[in-house]
């Protein structure tokens, strides 16, 4: 059963309600896994007039929020609250084919990449560390992890390595965190399974009078999938031009086709 997943940290559903629906017209994504919904789950828009009849999420007034609509039938399995923040930062559902989906949006971490004067920070390296022991102690299969990682973990994933080793996204600290939870479950990128080179960019700055020109951007959204599907996945791709629309996310929503 082939099907298309997006996901997109949407920085608020309801304010962007317009946008989520321009993309789900637009794209027709079977499953789309929205971050920063900003929004209890009673309040989030209802999408299923467009074909997304099953709702798994987890929700909080005015930040965070994790939401996966489906026009396949799917069954909410849980949520993790790693580092005992008390925040809605995941939501998981299983397919009817067995596979599962987690949506994650990882803490941002801050502007100071010190732990010591910086606790926003601390917070993400503690979060990333649980599921790096998540994953060890419950080894995944048949699997699909997405959402706002929060992290730019190649040198091309970032217009530039060098000037953003100090800056929150891209330290070495986190990028080994990340790396540590990617190998605990085996995690395959699957985007860059499918665009393994070259510069790739899934956010770009509101700070930036020109977007676009500028290109000064980070891939801070992902795509994994464990080994055991990972190859059934293909055309992956990040919609760039969703940046530009009117009063937009400053995230672009990543997709993945997979045949299962």
């Amino acid at each position: 059963m082939p099907f298309t997943l997006a996901t997109w940290n949407i920085n608020s559903v309801r304010l962007r309600e317009a946008l989520v629906r321009k993309l789900m017209r637009g794209e027709k994504p079977d499953i789309l896994c929205l971050q920063e919904c900003k929004s209890p789950v009673e309040k989030i828009p209802d999408f299923k007039r467009m074909g997304y009849k099953h709702v798994a999420a987890r929700g909080q007034k005015g930040y965070n929020g994790v939401a996966i609509l489906s026009k396949l039938p799917l069954r909410e399995v849980g949520g993790f609250d790693f580092a005992g923040l008390g925040h809605a930062r995941h939501v998981a559902a299983e397919l009817e084919n067995g596979v599962v989906i987690h949506n994650f949006y990882v803490p941002a971490g801050g502007d100071v990449p010190d732990r010591a004067v910086n606790e926003k920070f601390g917070q993400k390296l503690d979060y990333l560390t649980e599921m790096t022991d998540w994953a060890k102690d419950n080894p995944p299969s048949r699997a699909i992890l997405v959402g706002d990682l929060n992290i730019a973990p190649r040198e091309d994933d970032v217009w530039s390595h060098k000037q953003l080793l100090k800056v929150v996204s891209h330290t070495p600290i986190e990028v080994e965190h990340l790396a540590r939870a990617q190998e605990a479950g085996k995690w395959v990128d699957v985007t860059r399974k499918d665009i393994p080179g070259g510069p790739l960019y899934s956010w770009w700055s509101y700070r930036s009078a020109d977007w676009s020109a500028a290109d000064k951007g980070r891939r801070l959204d992902h795509v994994w999938a464990t080994p055991d599907i990972a190859n059934a996945a293909h055309e992956s791709r990040i919609l760039r031009h969703v940046r530009g629309w009117e009063k937009p996310s400053d995230h672009a929503p990543v997709f993945a086709t997979f045949d299962l």
